[in-house]
């Protein structure tokens, strides 16, 4: 008589244990395959396969760069419609506008890389221009 109540109780805890072994090996399975891509990543990284730009990018997630510089840039151009910030943003950008060409370069540089272009190359252009 324990046998016919036992049999189909221990099928059930049978089923159930396999089942969890099974999301365990799916899940440990998914890990090493992450790992894995990354690692590949890595390696077309160093091997120049993917560009600079996206390897940015991907860097830059989480980062609070490009906010900082879009809040820069956008802070005087809405303040320029305010009629009592209007001569303070004129000050400002006058005051830009007299500084050295190298600082404004590098403001240029600064502020593309950390929005995630490459600006290096055109900027140095600039750099070599005498007028």
């Amino acid at each position: 008589m324990w046998q016919l109540l036992a049999k189909p109780l221990f099928g059930v805890a049978a089923d159930a244990v396999k089942g969890f072994v099974e999301t365990k090996k799916i899940k440990s399975e998914i890990k090493i395959t992450s790992i894995k891509a990354e690692k590949k990543r890595l390696e077309d990284i160093a091997a120049g396969k993917i560009k600079w730009e996206q390897s940015a990018v991907d860097q830059m997630k989480g980062s609070w760069k490009d906010e900082f510089v879009l809040l820069a840039l956008m802070i005087p151009a809405i303040c320029a419609f305010i009629p009592w910030m209007q001569p303070h943003i004129e000050t400002g950008l006058a005051t830009l506008e007299n500084m050295p060409k190298y600082y404004t370069h590098l403001l240029y540089m600064a502020c593309s890389v950390s929005l995630g272009y490459r600006a290096a190359p055109g900027v140095m252009s600039l750099f070599g221009k005498k007028k």
